[in-house]
Formats: structure tokens, sequence, C-alpha cells
């Protein structure tokens, strides 16, 4: 029965962890291919007929690094739905149930362009699975505490 609290304790830690290491992968492909490119990014430019290739650059860069966030979210979501294995009042498991919502909430903003609504709903995702496993640890160890009063005391 420890080391499943153990594991219960460990699953927002375990996620956060992977979260972070994702995130200093990701550094390390935001850098520039060459040394032009490097060049390009950090010198100040005049405006020129080029601008507009240098725009379409910028987009796809920034389109590129949340297109990556918007998969490690969906992962994330993947990864976190396996500790729902209780099945809801029509008898689906909830992990099937979340996994189709989360699906179709994807696939519904798969189009959408405009960066600040983008932006807003990778934030809302990432705050909804926090919040969620934080629920589910708080249920968990509600759940331990009513089973062994005696070990209710903090650690």
């Amino acid at each position: 029965m420890v080391g499943r609290v153990q594991e219960w304790r460990c699953v927002w830690n375990w996620i956060h962890r992977r979260n972070w290491r994702c995130s200093q992968q990701r550094l390390l492909h935001d850098g520039p291919d060459t040394v032009e490119e490097l060049l390009d990014r950090h010198l100040v430019k005049t405006k020129n007929k080029n601008d507009n290739d240098h725009d379409e650059f910028e987009n796809r860069r920034k389109l590129t690094s949340t297109r990556r966030e918007a998969l490690s979210l969906y992962r994330d979501i993947l990864r976190a739905t396996r500790f729902f294995v209780w099945p809801d009042s029509r008898g689906v498991i909830w992990r099937d149930v979340l996994r189709q919502n989360a699906r179709t909430e994807f696939e519904q903003a798969r189009f959408e362009t405009d960066p600040e609504i983008v932006t807003r709903l990778l934030i809302g995702g990432r705050e909804a699975l926090h919040s969620a496993i934080d629920k589910l640890a708080e249920k968990h160890r509600h759940h331990i505490q009513k089973d062994n009063p005696s070990d209710s005391h903090p650690r």
C-alpha cells in the first residue's frame, strides 16, 4: 500500500520533471542552423523586399514551436489519463472518455492560426491538466487517510 501512495504522490512530480526535460531539449532546436541565420536574427536590417520572406520564416518558426507545445500537451494528457481507470455511469472507462474529449478539442483547434488564441488554448489545457492531476492526487490521499486513520499525519 505504501508503494501505491508513493506512486500517486510522485505522479505530479514525474510529469513536471518530464516537461522540464522536454523544455530543455526544445532549447537546442530553437537556435539557428547556419551562421547566416545567426547573423540575420541578431543584426539590425534595413527594410527591403525580402522582409516578406523573413516574416514568413518567423511565422513558420513560431508555428513550429506552438505545434511542438501542443503535441507535448497532448502526450501529457494521454499519459495522465492512464490513472483514470474507473467506469462512468454508462460503464465506459473515464480514461477513454477523457482521451476522446482531448482528441476532439485538439481537432477543433487544429487549423487555428491566431497566435493569441493558440497560446490561450495551450495555457488553458495545461492548467486543466494540472488541476485534474492535483484533484486526483488529493482524492487518492483522502481515500488512503480514510483507510488508515492511524497514519494520518502529513509527511
